[in-house]
């Protein structure tokens, strides 16, 4: 597993980490890994419907109705020669 050090945090978000850490009950350390897993695997689409209202969804002026289905067509008679 790899490590990270961050460098400059604000007390006052040091201080937020620790409390929402105290909160959960766990290390500071863990809580940081589930406020970047959480945010980064929200960031990720999952499926590929997914990823297309991700790229053509309506925040992107995409908004398409689907038209009505229609009813089937019979089967063909495949018994006729």
């Amino acid at each position: 597993m790899a490590s990270i050090t961050i460098r400059k945090l604000d007390d006052g978000l040091k201080n937020l980490l620790k409390q929402r850490a105290v909160a959960h009950g766990c290390s500071m350390e863990e809580e940081a890994r589930k406020i970047l897993r959480d945010s980064l695997e929200r960031e990720r689409p999952e499926t590929i419907a997914d990823i297309a209202r991700e790229l053509f969804g309506p925040k992107h002026g995409f908004d398409l109705d689907l038209p009505p289905r229609a009813a089937f067509r019979p089967p063909p008679d495949l018994g006729k020669e």
